[in-house]
């Protein structure tokens, strides 16, 4: 009898959330992001031509002769496909996390960096290039841990605030986090000012990119990455429970609470895994979920699978575009805010006196 009850609650309680994800759309999914990373491998902005480069993928499947020298090859397998594969990896954990902090606060603006993520990263590998420079004989270098943990310690300040000051709901959290990415980003400043000879290293990475990418670089993040994404697409269903309110998510046996730390924690999770290889690069977060949501349903049963696909070939192709595009590399972050500025504006005029 109880099921029941609850049962016909839910579905009186939500009939707009009742998209499910589709084989046919991950598959498709799929296959766009498998000829996006081909052709980001096989085109590029070297001198080798895209029939030798892909006459070099065919021999290493065949084992046949390969057209390229032994340093073209190198050149294709140690800096080409590392940085592709990368910067999948770092456009699924935005983008992911996007539409999970968006599904937790149910804000359409919220993005990965929301809770003080990118100010923590930020002032950590600050602190890294002003006391240990020179650093070069780790085999992970120094900045790329300090952000990771930087981006985790100013979430966790964050919780600890919104927790210590007596709310539990998402409004006091969204408002912690406002005040530790104000206090972190002051220190940084503080610190940069302090010292002005790295103000240019600082800068070059605050603006993002993935052009010292390499296979070590895919190991850091990946497995962070991977159980991060497991979770959030194992509570993307959850997601559409949340957005009925606490009470309505209550009375279906869920616990509001731990949901959102268990969400919030995975997104940040994997937002400080992103941060930690590429920097601070915006816009990813919000944009492909939003593209996700006008395209295939506002369900987040969808919304999360979808944007992780749609994060790694969105970034896979700004990434291309910021190493072709000028004979000097742009910065990538520069790439994906020409691109997400102009949309982060429509979806602000569409939202208009939407509240949290």
């Amino acid at each position: 009898m109880l099921k029941s009850s609850v049962r016909r609650r839910r579905q009186r309680a939500e009939p707009e959330v009742t998209t499910r994800l589709k084989p046919g759309a991950v598959v498709l999914g799929l296959v766009c992001l498998v000829l996006v990373c081909g052709f980001a491998v096989v085109v590029g902005a070297g001198e080798l031509g895209w029939q030798r480069v892909l006459g070099e993928l065919v021999a290493q499947v065949t084992g046949t002769t390969s057209p390229l020298s032994e340093r073209e090859a190198a050149i294709v397998w140690e800096l080409r496909v590392p940085r592709v594969l990368l910067a999948g990896i770092v456009g699924a954990a935005l983008a992911g996390a996007g539409a999970a902090f968006q599904g937790v606060f149910r804000n359409p603006l919220a993005d990965p960096y929301l809770l003080g993520a990118a100010a923590g990263a930020g002032m950590a590998a600050t602190l890294v290039m002003v006391l240990a420079p020179a650093v070069t004989a780790w085999f992970i270098g120094p900045v790329p841990l300090a952000a990771f943990a930087g981006a985790l310690g100013g979430v966790g300040l964050s919780w600890l605030l919104g927790r210590s000051s007596g709310g539990h709901g998402t409004g006091t959290l969204l408002l912690a986090g406002v005040a530790v990415t104000a206090f972190l980003t002051a220190v940084q400043t503080f610190v940069q000012q302090l010292n002005t000879d790295t103000l240019k290293q600082v800068y070059t990475w605050t603006l993002g990119g993935l052009n010292v990418s390499g296979w070590i670089d895919v190991w850091l993040a990946l497995p962070y990455v991977a159980v991060a994404a497991i979770v959030l697409c194992a509570c993307a269903r959850l997601l559409d429970v949340l957005a009925l309110g606490d009470a309505e998510a209550a009375s279906l046996g869920l616990r509001p609470g731990l949901l959102r730390l268990v969400l919030l924690g995975a997104a940040s999770l994997a937002t400080a895994a992103a941060v930690a290889v590429s920097g601070l690069i915006g816009f990813v977060g919000i944009v492909v979920p939003h593209i996700v949501r006008l395209l295939a349903g506002a369900s987040y049963r969808v919304i999360v699978p979808l944007s992780l696909i749609g994060g790694a070939v969105f970034l896979i192709l700004a990434d291309y575009v910021a190493r072709t595009a000028m004979p000097g590399e742009l910065p990538l972050g520069v790439v994906t805010a020409f691109a997400g500025a102009p949309f982060f504006a429509l979806v602000l005029r569409t939202t208009k006196g939407h509240t949290p």
